[in-house]
């Protein structure tokens, strides 16, 4: 049966949509059948992380309307075997999204995948809380900063009650903490919060560490997934987080600044 995973978050801008992409596209690597779905119904951003934006024809809101089977609007990605998008609508709202849809193109998919990653509008409203509803596990993407982390709190507690998980009494939404865009050396002048700071506010087991990363923005902007990229720390630190996921055991990479003179010369590169 298919693994449904939510990357979610209460605040904008973290790193959900990046996480989705370099996640789904790390189980496809390692041989799982992924399909990643982008409820982010009015912006639609997921396609563009991926590189599809141009092969999209018909969108999520479609499939749920029952416009069109669901195998019609899966785009394939063209680098990796056994990994699929399903874009979003950027023309409808988020009240296009109704609870029997999702349940119903959800069904669909599990049918075709293993795993179903989706990646969640930010916020705590419709579009947020149906992406997390049906979800087994979740990724929750954090930024070190206090306003970050208390907006990853609240989902915390949505997880707890707001799922079909919670609603049956069954085995709660399995969560892992994802923290992104962290700096050591900015940790320790104190300018934003450590990881173990972060640990003990949201009381969640760590997935993995994000380094901040040009890597990421050049990645988004060329349409490729950033763990495609194995030269970059932000790629490598997606790797070890799919590893993880996965049952791998492998050391937590990029939570202390890097000393040495080639470090300082050429940054992450050295």
């Amino acid at each position: 049966m298919a693994r449904i995973i939510v990357s979610t978050s209460g605040k904008g801008g973290v790193g959900k949509t990046t996480t989705s992409a370099a996640f789904g596209t790390g189980l496809a690597l390692r041989g799982h059948k992924t399909v990643i779905v982008d409820f982010d119904v009015g912006l639609r951003n997921l396609d563009l992380v991926m590189g599809c934006e141009r092969r999209v024809v018909y969108d999520f809101v479609e499939v749920i309307q029952e416009k069109v089977p669901v195998h019609q609007a899966l785009i394939r990605d063209k680098r990796v075997e056994n990994l699929s998008v399903l874009a979003a609508s950027q023309t409808r709202d988020k009240d296009a999204l109704t609870p029997e849809g999702v349940e119903r193109v959800l069904t669909a998919l599990a049918e075709q995948f293993d795993y179903i990653v989706c990646d969640s509008p930010a916020g705590i409203e419709r579009g947020a809380q149906l992406a997390m509803y049906f979800a087994d596990d979740a990724l929750v993407v954090t930024n070190p900063e206090v306003s970050s982390v208390r907006d990853s709190d609240r989902i915390l507690g949505l997880l707890e009650s707001r799922t079909r998980r919670a609603e049956r009494n069954e085995e709660r939404v399995r969560q892992h903490l994802v923290i992104a865009r962290y700096d050591p050396v900015r940790v320790e002048k104190g300018e934003m919060l450590a990881v173990d700071q972060i640990q003990e506010m949201l009381a969640v087991p760590l997935l993995g560490v994000i380094p901040e990363s040009q890597a990421v923005l050049a990645a988004s902007n060329a349409g490729t997934p950033v763990i495609l990229q194995d030269s970059a720390d932000a790629g490598r630190a997606y790797d070890d987080i799919v590893a993880r996921y996965l049952g791998e055991e492998r050391p937590m990479r990029f939570v202390t600044a890097e000393r040495g003179l080639l470090r300082r010369l050429f940054g992450s590169r050295a």
